[in-house]
Formats: structure tokens, C-alpha cells, sequence
């Protein structure tokens, strides 16, 4: 059965009949629980577990050090295409928006590429919008294979494929992928993607599946906070990790966090996001899920982030650009969403360090 099927058996779930039967006790219980049930992190994610934060807190962290050490990745997003074929209301690269759309040459990547390791990062990123008609799978090998020359890791994030393009990626030199369902609601997933292939809501769920069995050595999901009813699309993301991590123990699996963030459009969210139920839903993630990765991306505040060290988070980006050849500054291209720390790689690295963390540049590599 895939995740798919379970996504659908929940769609009708009324978390919020359940979070009116959780209790102070059923919360402390499951918070302190050496292995927790589905059950258990649905006690977390409710509006009465805000008031354990702290408790929260100290569990998450020991649970962190126990699995990850005291260390924190580092990667960085590459954009090699803004070209889409999708018209998702939040997007900044929606084929309505009348931005500059451009895709790098071969020559651009190498020299985006160039400018990216030599702020120290082995970890990379290759983002394109969804047009497989501009990104052709032999545009994409070529990119592949430029990034070898210069990363360890290429995880790549864009259009969800089949099986035997994925292995021809990973031939190239791709080990990861980064696919987020953006939203597990499926009244709004149809809402929100109006047009575009990205419509299709199960051929993107299964999309990490079709990646584990491809051969990807690490997946990362997530949803789109600010799309949907907020804590059970966090209950779905974590269920969805969970069974990513029990069904492909052979993957290394990692969930992010990313709220919505100011973008090319007027679309206006129909929840927000605080930071405190930030913080909520990232130690339920992390009691939930111990060996799962966390990663926390820049469209989160520099203050913000610095504050999350400590509480679970294994991974950020750093000295982000999300617009296409943001790196070399070579024209006006529109960014896919407002980044909100812009800090440089060596700044992020140095707050870590003061932290008591390790900033890790590598953790892999190619054989």
C-alpha cells in the first residue's frame, strides 16, 4: 500500500473533535515515551501541548545529540530554470506571472557552480521550475554531471519523474530528492493547482516512493505551511516521513518545515504560520520521528533560526539565492519566494560554531 492510500483514509479526519479529548496527562505520557505512536504525535501537535514546549524541548534535544551528534549540514540551493508549465497560486514561477523566465547554459551552471564552492559547500541543490519541455532529462544529465566536478551530494528538486529518468539522473551523479506534496488536503491541492501537470495529486505523492525504488540514497518531503489546516498537514507530513523511513530503510529521510513567504503573485494564505506553533510542530517532528533529518531553509530569519539550533534542526541552506543565476548577479531574474536570512555561508557557519555546534560542509561521498 502506498502513502498515497493512507493520505486518503485521512482526508476526513476531524483532528480538531481529537485534540478536544487530549489531555495534560495523555501529553506529558507522550512525550516521554521511548518510541511514539501515531497517537502519541497527534498528542503534540494539539493546541494543549503549546503549554509543554519546554518539556518538549529538552526531550528533543537529547533525542538530537543521541542520533546527529552536535552537528548541523550545511547545502545550497542552485536555480538552473525558471521556465513552468504549472500555474500554482503561491508560486512565484507560475506560467501566468509575468516575470523574466530564463534557463543557464551549460557554461552559466559551471560558473554558478564555481561561485557556490568556493564559499566551502560539498552539499548542493538543482532546483527548476516544472517544464520538462525547457529542462529535457539530457539538459538535466548535462547539469548532473557539471556539479560532480564541484559537489559531493547533488540532490535535485523539480518535476516529479518516472522510475528510469530518475536512474539515468542518478547515473549522472544525483544521490537525493526533494519533492514536497506542498499541500496533503486534497480539496485544496485541486484549488491551488488550477493547471499544469503538478494537478495530478497522487503522481506527485508517490513521487518519493518512485525515487526510494529508483535508487535515491536520501529523500526529503514536506508540505507548504499556510495552504491548509495547520496541524494536520503537519500530522500528514510526519506520517508520511514515518512511512518513508519503515517502508525504505535503505533512505535517509529528512522532512522540512517551509512557510509560505512573500512571492510574485497576490495569492494571500488562508492560515499563518507563528513561530511558536513553528516550534511546535518541529519538536512533535522530532520526538515522533528521532532518526529523521530537519531541515530549516532561509525563508526563515537569521534571529529565528539561531534560536532552532538546538532543538532538532540537522540541516539548513546557506548564502541562498533563489533566482536564476542569483550567484553571479547576471541579470534581474525574479526569485521563486523572498528569502528572509541572507546571511553568507561563513556567517551561518561561525553562528553554529558559537552555538556549540559543528558545521558540516561533507558527510558523503561519491563513490
Amino acid at each position: 500500500m502506498s502513502f498515497a492510500k493512507i493520505a486518503d483514509q485521512l482526508q476526513d479526519f476531524k483532528i480538531q473533535e481529537y485534540f478536544q479529548s487530549v489531555t495534560e496527562k495523555d501529553i506529558s505520557s507522550s512525550i516521554h515515551k521511548k518510541e511514539l505512536k501515531e497517537k502519541d504525535f497527534l498528542n503534540l501537535l494539539s493546541p494543549r501541548a503549546e503549554n509543554y514546549l519546554e518539556e518538549m524541548a529538552y526531550r528533543a534535544h537529547k533525542l538530537t545529540v543521541q542520533w546527529f551528534g552536535r552537528t548541523i549540514k550545511l547545502y545550497a540551493p542552485l536555480y538552473i530554470s525558471n521556465y513552468c508549465t504549472n500555474q500554482c497560486l503561491y508560486c512565484g514561477f507560475n506560467q501566468k506571472n509575468k516575470i523574466q523566465r530564463r534557463k543557464l547554459t551549460p557554461k552559466e551552471i559551471a560558473r554558478e557552480s564555481r561561485l557556490i564552492a568556493q564559499k566551502g559547500i560539498k552539499h548542493i541543490l538543482l532546483l527548476t521550475g516544472e517544464s520538462s519541455s525547457h529542462t529535457s532529462l539530457a539538459y538535466l544529465r548535462e547539469a548532473v554531471e557539471i556539479q560532480k566536478k564541484y559537489f559531493a551530494s547533488i540532490c535535485l528538486e523539480m518535476f516529479p519523474m518516472e522510475i528510469e529518468k530518475y536512474r539515468s539522473l542518478i547515473r549522472a551523479g544525483a544521490d537525493c530528492l526533494t519533492v514536497y506534496q506542498e499541500v496533503y488536503d486534497q480539496k485544496v491541492y485541486k484549488k491551488v493547482h488550477p493547471a499544469g501537470r503538478k494537478k495530478d495529486y497522487y503522481f506527485r505523492m508517490n513521487t518519493p516512493e518512485r525515487g526510494a525504488r529508483a535508487g535515491f540514497r536520501a529523500l526529503n518531503i514536506g508540505a507548504l505551511f499556510g495552504l491548509a489546516q495547520l496541524e494536520k498537514e503537519a500530522y500528514l507530513s510526519g506520517l508520511h516521513a514515518k512511512y518513508l523511513e519503515t517502508r525504505y530503510p535503505q533512505c535517509e529521510i529528512s522532512i522540512s518545515i517551509p512557510r509560505l513567504n512573500p512571492h510574485e503573485g497576490d495569492f494571500n494564505p488562508q492560515y499563518s504560520l507563528s513561530d511558536r506553533k513553528f516550534v511546535q510542530f518541529l519538536l512533535a517532528y522530532r520526538l515522533f520521528l528521532p532518526r529523521v533529518g530537519i531541515n530549516i531553509s532561509t525563508r526563515e530569519s537569521s534571529d529565528f533560526r539561531n534560536h532552532l539550533l538546538k532543538l532538532g534542526v540537522t540541516k539548513m541552506s546557506a548564502g541562498s539565492r533563489t533566482e536564476v543565476g542569483g550567484y553571479s548577479r547576471m541579470d534581474d531574474s525574479t526569485a521563486q519566494f523572498a528569502i528572509s536570512d541572507e546571511r553568507s555561508v561563513d556567517e551561518v557557519a561561525q553562528t553554529i560554531k558559537k552555538s556549540g555546534y559543528q558545521p558540516v560542509f561533507k558527510d558523503w561521498e561519491r563513490s
